[in-house]
C-alpha cells in the first residue's frame, strides 16, 4: 500500500496563551506578561486607569505571539479584588479577554518573618498563580464570582442602610454625650420633638445650657435626623424594589422573624448565588470550621471567618431573631436542647453553629421550597 497516497485528516491548531497579571494601585498600573513566543515574563508600567494604553500593550504581544508561532493566540489575565471593583473584569471580557478576579487572601506567600514585597515580586506572584489554574489546579487559589451589574446594583440598598444606620448611631451617641457632661440624661434625639426638649434643657445644677454647646448640640441633631430621613427613603426603595424585581425578598420575609431589612441583605449578599452543596453556603459566610491536625495534635480552631462578613453578621443576628419568633421550630429545640440552663460562652458558641444549620436551610426554602422544621409564616 502506498502511504503517500492516504489522505490524512487535518491537525487541529492549537491555541497558545499569553498569561497577564495586572498589579492595581490609585496612580499605577503594573502588568506582567508572559507571551508563548518568548519564554520570559516581561514587565510594563501603565499609569492607573489607562486602558487604552492597556489594549494596545494586549494587541502588540498579540500580533508578535501571532506571527511568531503562525496559530491563533488568546490572552488571560488575572487582578486580585480589592480597589478597583469589578469594572475593569467587565472591559477585558466585553473585549474577549479571559479574565479572572482572584481572592488576594487565597494566595499563598513566602512564610519566612521578613519576606520582601514589591509591586514587581506581586505580580510574578500572580502570573504564576494564573498559569497554575490554567494547568488545572484548582485550589493554588480561590476565584471570585463576580455578581452581574443588576445583583451589584442591588445590593447598594442594603448596604447603604447599614453605614446610615451606624452613622444613626454615632450622632445619637454625640448628643448625649455632650449633655451627659452637663448632667442631662433624659434628652431624646431621635424625637420629633427635640427642639421643644431643647429649649427646657437645664443642667444638673439648674443652670441653662451654654450658648456654644446648645447650638452645637443643635447641628448634631440636625445631621441625625438627614440620616434618619435617608434611612426612611432607603427602606421605602427597598420596600418598592422587593415588591417588583425580588420574589425571594418576599418569600423569606413571610417566615416569622424575618423582616424586609434582613431578607434584603440576605437574597443580595448570599441567595443571588447559586451553591452545589450545602457546605459551600457555609463556606461563602465563613461559618464553616478550621480544624488543626497534624501528628498528635487534633483540634479545632473555630469558624473559618473567611467568607461575607457582611452576610455572616446578619446570619447570626437573624439566628437570635429566629430563637425569639420561632420558639417551637426545630432549630429551636435544637439549640435548647445542647444549650440547656447554660449562658455566657456556650450560648455565643452554639449560636454560630444555630446560625449555619438555619442559613442552610433558608437555601434549601428558597431553591427547593422546603419550609425549615416547625418554623410559622406570617398571617
Amino acid at each position: 500500500m502506498n502511504l503517500s497516497s492516504i489522505a490524512l485528516p487535518p491537525v487541529d491548531e492549537k491555541t497558545a496563551t499569553i498569561f497577564m497579571a495586572l498589579e492595581l494601585s490609585k496612580s499605577t498600573w503594573l502588568v506582567a506578561l508572559h507571551s508563548p513566543a518568548v519564554d520570559k515574563i516581561s514587565l510594563h508600567r501603565l499609569q492607573g486607569g489607562d486602558t487604552e494604553g492597556l489594549m494596545a500593550l494586549i494587541e502588540h504581544r498579540r500580533e508578535q505571539a501571532q506571527a511568531a508561532l503562525t496559530r491563533p493566540v488568546r490572552v488571560m489575565s488575572c487582578y486580585e479584588a480589592g480597589y478597583d471593583g469589578f469594572w475593569l473584569h467587565r472591559f477585558l471580557c466585553d473585549r474577549g479577554i479571559d479574565n479572572q478576579v482572584l481572592d488576594a487572601a487565597s494566595i499563598l506567600v513566602d512564610r519566612r518573618s521578613r519576606r520582601a514585597k514589591t509591586d514587581r515580586l506581586d505580580a510574578a506572584a500572580l502570573l504564576r498563580t494564573l498559569m497554575a489554574l490554567e494547568r488545572g489546579e484548582p485550589r493554588v487559589c480561590r476565584v471570585v464570582r463576580v455578581p452581574s451589574l443588576e445583583q451589584e446594583n442591588d445590593r447598594r440598598r442594603s448596604r447603604e442602610r447599614a453605614r446610615l444606620v451606624n452613622e444613626r448611631g454615632q450622632h445619637s451617641s454625640r448628643v448625649k454625650g455632650l449633655l451627659m457632661t452637663q448632667g442631662i440624661r433624659d434628652f431624646k434625639p431621635a424625637r420629633r420633638d427635640w427642639r421643644e426638649q431643647l429649649e427646657t434643657l437645664r443642667t444638673a445644677d439648674g443652670r441653662d445650657l451654654p450658648s456654644c454647646l446648645k447650638n452645637e448640640i443643635k447641628r448634631e441633631c440636625h445631621r441625625l435626623w438627614q440620616v434618619i430621613e435617608m434611612i426612611m427613603e432607603v427602606e421605602a426603595e427597598q420596600r418598592q424594589a422587593a415588591e417588583i424585581t425580588a420574589p425571594g425578598i418576599i418569600q423569606l420575609s413571610h417566615l416569622r422573624g424575618i423582616g424586609l431589612t434582613i431578607a434584603s441583605v440576605m437574597t443580595n449578599e448570599v441567595f443571588f448565588r447559586d451553591f452545589q452543596n450545602r457546605r459551600e453556603v457555609a463556606g461563602y459566610l465563613g461559618l464553616a470550621s478550621s480544624p488543626w491536625s497534624s501528628g498528635a495534635v487534633s483540634r479545632d480552631q473555630g469558624i473559618q471567618r473567611s467568607g461575607n462578613p457582611r452576610a455572616r453578621r446578619t446570619a447570626i443576628e437573624l439566628a437570635w431573631l429566629w430563637l425569639r419568633h420561632q420558639p417551637d421550630s426545630g432549630l429551636a429545640r435544637w439549640f435548647h436542647e445542647r444549650v440547656g440552663a447554660g449562658k455566657g460562652r456556650i450560648r455565643r458558641t452554639m449560636i454560630v453553629a444555630l446560625a449555619r444549620k438555619l442559613i442552610i436551610a433558608l437555601w434549601r426554602y428558597l431553591t427547593q421550597g422546603l419550609l425549615p422544621e416547625g418554623a410559622m409564616t406570617k398571617a
